[in-house]
């Protein structure tokens, strides 16, 4: 990428905040999870246990919006959307630049699907 070159969820003049509400409100995915029916607490482990609970994840309908709204308000702890805490740090390490990470995510998945369409048609 080139200098001044911006892609989806970078920081753009007149960019949403972190936690604005693009396309499902914020707290509604959480409805639809695959975790809604399981303990809470197998989410927030440490070690091996993290590999369980990510496993939780696979498959999820709302898996995006879930990473999204944890990277966008910077949620420190347990497996959100598939990630762990120290993979989100890191991800918000090398992408400091991202203002709304839910915007990107879904402009990643809209694009995944529109290649998956494309291949197959």
């Amino acid at each position: 990428m080139r200098a001044g070159d911006t892609e989806p969820g970078d920081v753009e003049p007149g960019d949403v905040e972190p936690g604005d509400v693009v396309g499902r409100g914020v707290g509604q995915w959480a409805l639809l999870g695959s975790c809604r029916t399981s303990d809470p607490d197998a989410l927030f482990v440490q070690g091996a246990a993290q590999n369980r609970a990510k496993a939780v994840c696979l498959g999820c309908p709302v898996r995006t919006e879930c990473l999204a709204d944890a990277l966008d308000h910077r949620i420190e702890f347990g497996v959100w959307g598939g990630m762990t805490e120290r993979e989100r740090r890191a991800l918000l390490k090398r992408r400091p630049n991202v203002r709304s990470w839910r915007r990107l995510l879904e402009a990643a998945r809209e694009e995944h699907v529109r290649l998956g369409t494309t291949v197959s048609a």
